[in-house]
């Protein structure tokens, strides 16, 4: 039998300047003195593996229960969990172990939040999603999921006689999910989340299709659950549409909310305020840099899309030379076997157009006329495979944090590093091939924008769409569904939508003040090989690995 359940996740201060003062007026209280006898970091490990187990709900017949009266009852035990937590009094450990305790409490507030603000079981059809045909490229999936998800991805196929029973048994769990979830949603009004969930379980029913003609006739047992599945997910989806009408409040969260959660649960230190700034800030950026490039180009002709699937593998595959060799040449970080293999791994496939006037998706669209700009991105799968052949030696930091709250070190690095190797010169020689850089950066900008105001009640659905379209360069954000639906992901998670360039400027920052302490003595490649050591964590608590200073919103307290 194979190894397939994606694993239910156990497992800088940055410019002074910048910094000065973004904590004043927060509210919060310093935190308590240490305890007389501290923990250890042994201690916390156990009490980790603890929470985790707590963490998911009591299953029954395999149904994860989600009621009102289950949650209420987890809930009333999270004072107790805090009070085990704290009194470990870490102030007397290593950085690096007081770390660990920082990012298990960042699980705590998390898990808080999702309580007393998000509740994402009793609003948000999305959470009963249970079926993922694809591995996402962050840590475990992007947004919340519900204890019981099933990641096919995770199987060996043809599936073997014990992997089908066991998949038979699992996807025969989705009508009963979805029954729980019809009576735990009666009383949401969120009705964006609401509307969002459409898409949500018109892909569910999808990738059951799909799944069911890729292994029927290995049991019948497997066949029947993927059908019953098939029909539950259609009839669920059916119940979203008729309730539609009915559901008319806001699905954000408010901007007291937002910040609660960026300083809480993923330890930044800017507030929903600060960060619109910031956000406004790089779009102008990233728009005036790309007009500035065409100038410098406009005698140059335009890039020119693959056309072919035997342009298409070609050019992908010499990216990936290309980009390797670029590590090694300007002497980036450390190369290890797994780099290769991960990154040709999601080259993908070539899709033609009926019209070769016609658009593909965004990304798409920057691929299809330089790879090398889009292939710092994939830096993802590389992060995906050290974790998996090299995991971090503490088990705290071993697995993906909960709550998403790996988004900002994971989706700013694969962010970050595009601009930045653009700097170190990946694209020298196809000067064009900089103008993507900077449409992508807009691109990231301006839907961030649009998800900030959904959530502090400045937009709507169809007003954050039109401004992310608007704002991203060459009218190639086209897709109005594509949109909602990264908006309906910012919805669900918040956070996620800024996180992409927010852990970008928490990098740059974090290479600038390394790079002022260690004077000549500084190096990319010495930065980026420890940077990654770290881990995937806030950059807050990198920072504190890296430079020994604490962030001082480590240490507020809700």
């Amino acid at each position: 039998m194979t190894v397939r359940f994606a694993p239910t996740p156990v497992a800088p201060r940055l410019l002074p300047l910048l910094f000065a003062g973004t904590l004043a007026g927060c509210g919060s209280e310093p935190a308590p003195p240490a305890a007389a006898e501290p923990g250890t970091h042994a201690d916390l490990v156990a009490l980790f593996e603890e929470w985790r187990e707590f963490e998911r709900p009591e299953f029954r017949d395999g149904i994860p229960d989600y009621s009102a009266a289950a949650m209420a009852g987890q809930q009333a035990e999270l004072p107790a969990w805090r009070a085990r937590l704290d009194a470990l009094a870490p102030e007397s450990w290593p950085v690096a172990e007081q770390i660990d305790w920082h990012l298990m409490r960042a699980e705590m507030n998390g898990l808080d939040f999702d309580h007393r603000v998000r509740r994402p079981w009793a609003r948000d059809p999305g959470f009963y999603v249970q079926i993922f045909e694809a591995q996402s490229d962050v840590p475990a999936h992007e947004g919340p999921v519900m204890h019981g998800f099933i990641d096919l991805w995770t199987y060996d196929y043809p599936l073997s006689e014990a992997d089908a029973a066991e998949l038979a048994e699992r996807i025969g769990t989705v009508p009963g999910v979805l029954a729980q979830a019809k009576g735990n949603l009666a009383a949401s009004n969120a009705r964006d989340l609401w509307l969002g969930g459409f898409r949500y379980f018109r892909n569910q029913a999808a990738d059951l299709i799909a799944f069911g003609e890729r292994v029927g006739g290995t049991s019948a047992a497997l066949d029947a659950a993927v059908e019953a599945a098939h029909a539950a997910t259609v009839d669920f989806r059916e119940f979203l549409e008729a309730e539609a009408d009915s559901k008319t409040g806001p699905s954000g969260i408010g901007a007291d909310n937002y910040t609660w959660a960026m300083r809480h649960v993923h330890l930044l230190p800017w507030s929903w305020e600060q960060i619109v700034t910031i956000m406004e800030r790089e779009l102008a950026r990233s728009h005036s840099s790309m007009r500035l490039e065409e100038n410098r180009n406009r005698a140059l002709p335009e890039l020119e899309r693959i056309a072919s699937a035997e342009e298409f593998d070609r050019r992908l595959n010499e990216s990936v030379d290309r980009y390797l060799e670029f590590l090694v040449r300007e002497e980036v970080q450390s190369i290890e076997d797994y780099m290769d293999p991960a990154l040709r791994a999601v080259n993908g496939t070539f899709q033609p157009l009926e019209n070769p006037d016609d658009l593909r998706n965004f990304f798409s669209e920057v691929n299809y006329r330089d790879p090398d700009a889009f292939r710092p991105h994939m830096h993802h799968w590389i992060e995906l495979a050290a974790m998996r052949d090299a995991p971090h030696l503490s088990p705290v930091r071993a697995v993906p944090s909960l709550s998403n709250i790996y988004a900002f070190r994971s989706e700013g690095l694969a962010t970050g590093v595009e601009e930045m190797f653009m700097h170190l010169g990946l694209l020298e020689g196809s000067p064009r091939s900089r103008e993507l850089t900077w449409i992508m950066l807009a691109q990231r900008a301006a839907r961030a924008i649009s998800g900030l105001h959904l959530h502090g009640g400045d937009f709507d659905m169809e007003e954050a769409v039109a401004y992310a379209m608007k704002w991203t360069p060459r009218g190639w954000l086209t897709e109005g569904a594509l949109v909602r639906g990264e908006q309906s992901l910012y919805l669900r998670q918040p956070g996620y939508g800024t996180s992409y360039v927010i852990g970008k400027i928490q990098i740059e920052q974090l290479l600038a003040e390394v790079a002022v302490l260690e004077g000549e003595d500084f190096s990319v490649k010495d930065f980026f090989d420890r940077f990654y050591a770290a881990g995937v964590i806030p950059i807050t608590l990198a920072r504190w690995e890296m430079t020994g200073e604490k962030d001082p919103v480590l240490d507020l307290r809700p």
